[in-house]
């Protein structure tokens, strides 16, 4: 079990395969760290389904409007919606796209990420600058490596639940 130095800024994501511990980096993103932790405690990333996953570069996520396998789920409209919450302003910083590393989706605007996300499955360094960092998984990468490709893919796999370890 991976050693949790900041329970209060740690998420852990269950999977199908087992929990993936992600430590969330307030430091270098501090308004994205804490809208992960505000929609995790609202129990809004339970059961939402990983819409885009290419391989060898990484896995969508965190569409809490349409991506709620749950709720009123239609694949074909998940990864095109976000929170109630309102839009948040790019945190760029000079930490890079490892594998790993979690990265704030959003579409052409740099403002406009809110809750999707996607964990890298490889160095991606050209994405830089260009997308916020932060987090990066400490632990369980493996069940990352292992979520169903596609863009949808054909039966997505989810998040079964998402929690701060604070609270778990």
């Amino acid at each position: 079990m991976a050693e949790i130095k900041d329970p209060e800024n740690t998420i852990l994501i269950e999977l199908k395969g087992g929990t993936v511990t992600i430590e969330l980096l307030p430091d270098v993103a501090p308004k994205h760290a804490e809208r992960m932790k505000e929609l995790a405690r609202a129990g809004e990333y339970d059961n939402v389904c990983f819409h885009r996953v290419i391989d060898g570069f990484m896995a969508q996520t965190g569409d809490v409007e349409h991506g709620d396998m749950e709720d009123g789920f239609n694949l074909r409209r998940a990864g095109t919606g976000g929170s109630q919450l309102p839009d948040l302003p790019a945190e760029f910083s000079r930490l890079p796209h490892d594998r790993g590393t979690l990265g704030a989706a959003r579409s052409m605007n740099p403002n406009s990420a809110n809750s999707q996300f996607f964990i890298n499955f490889k160095d991606n360094h050209f994405l830089n600058g260009q997308y916020t960092v932060y987090g990066r998984v400490i632990e369980g990468m493996e069940h990352v490596d292992a979520i169903t490709r596609g863009e949808p893919p054909a039966e997505p796999d989810r998040m079964i639940s998402v929690k701060v370890a604070a609270d778990a």
